[in-house]
């Protein structure tokens, strides 16, 4: 007896390697798959206007890095003493108008450097729900809890989510013309939007992304909105909020696409490194005792040889 229907994922092409550079944009879940990326040392970037859900958001922010288009006071918004950017996530919030931008800008610059080198874009789409802002009917990428009587809401339709895409694709091969689109749907369900709205929306996301390879082979689509609600169908592989992937979930989604997208060469290395990554948060009893010592000295061997293979790989290297 089965109780459980498990997806098969076709393989990738071109593969990820410790030699690729990824470029990941869109929303939460795409977080998740960065930390694990970071995890296990792979070269990316991830969301430099922070987590964005619709497609026009995603595009807006492309837009801004590929042209290297900065942003000036005229573009921020004063809200309860905050200066915030209504096309960005609310971690670049802050009193300081100046540092606001300061610290926006820098990202777009980081950002049309890594679109430029990038190797494997993953977009992953969240919402088709949007909000325009009543002052001047643009959509935003966050609302930054501004009280929803000053936003219209609205639902995207399939096409105009595809053109979207279709711009996102053109946009992208304007500046790097070889880089790999793997697109993927957010199994996170928005369920302040209702069952059914939630339902739909992400419909009209599955639709325009299987259009848009209907009409570019080159753009790949990789199931987690599938393998989270018609694989692990069960609210165990969720939060407590029983709306966001558990860890558990996402080490399942993260497996599948390892295998899926992830050179075997890559695979190797990846063993290597999280023994690594698992003896540096091991805390010992006695950090002086003779046996300690020998383990850091053995363990800070495996590291230089890995990096005489990888010589970006970086262990205590920060994440932005």
């Amino acid at each position: 007896m089965k109780f459980r229907t498990e997806i098969k994922c076709s393989p990738g092409t071109p593969q990820l390697d410790h030699s690729s550079s990824l470029f990941l944009l869109g929303s939460c879940f795409s977080e998740h798959m960065q930390e694990k990326f970071d995890y296990y040392q792979f070269r990316n970037f991830s969301n430099p206007f922070g987590i964005l859900f619709h497609p026009l958001a995603i595009e807006t922010a492309l837009r801004h890095c590929v042209d290297k288009n900065l942003y000036e006071p005229k573009d921020l918004l004063e809200h309860q003493g905050t200066w915030i950017s209504l096309e960005h996530h609310s971690q670049f919030d802050d009193r300081d108008q100046q540092q606001v931008l300061i610290n926006i800008n820098k990202r777009i610059d980081e950002a049309h450097r890594a679109v430029i080198n990038t190797s494997h874009f993953i977009i992953t789409l969240g919402t088709s729900w949007v909000y325009e802002w009543k002052n001047d009917g643009r959509l935003v990428g966050n609302c930054h809890k501004i009280p929803q009587k000053y936003f219209n809401k609205e639902l995207l339709s399939a096409e105009e989510i595809l053109n979207c895409l279709r711009r996102i694709i053109t946009l992208l091969q304007s500046i790097n013309q070889q880089a790999t689109v793997i697109f993927t749907v957010s199994p996170v369900r928005h369920l302040k939007d209702g069952f059914i709205e939630n339902s739909l929306s992400k419909a009209l996301l599955l639709a325009a992304v299987h259009d848009l390879k209907k009409e570019n082979h080159n753009i790949h689509y990789f199931p987690a909105y599938e393998i989270l609600i018609d694989d692990l169908r069960d609210y165990r592989f969720y939060e407590k909020d029983l709306v966001h992937p558990n860890e558990m979930a996402v080490e399942y989604v993260w497996n599948l696409f390892k295998e899926t997208w992830i050179s075997d060469a890559s695979k190797e290395a990846m063993n290597s490194i999280g023994l690594i990554q698992r003896s540096l948060a091991h805390r010992p009893f006695d950090p002086e005792s003779e046996a300690h010592l020998k383990f850091t000295s053995d363990l800070d061997l495996k590291i230089e040889r890995l990096k005489t293979r990888y010589p970006h790989i970086d262990f205590h290297k920060k994440r932005k």
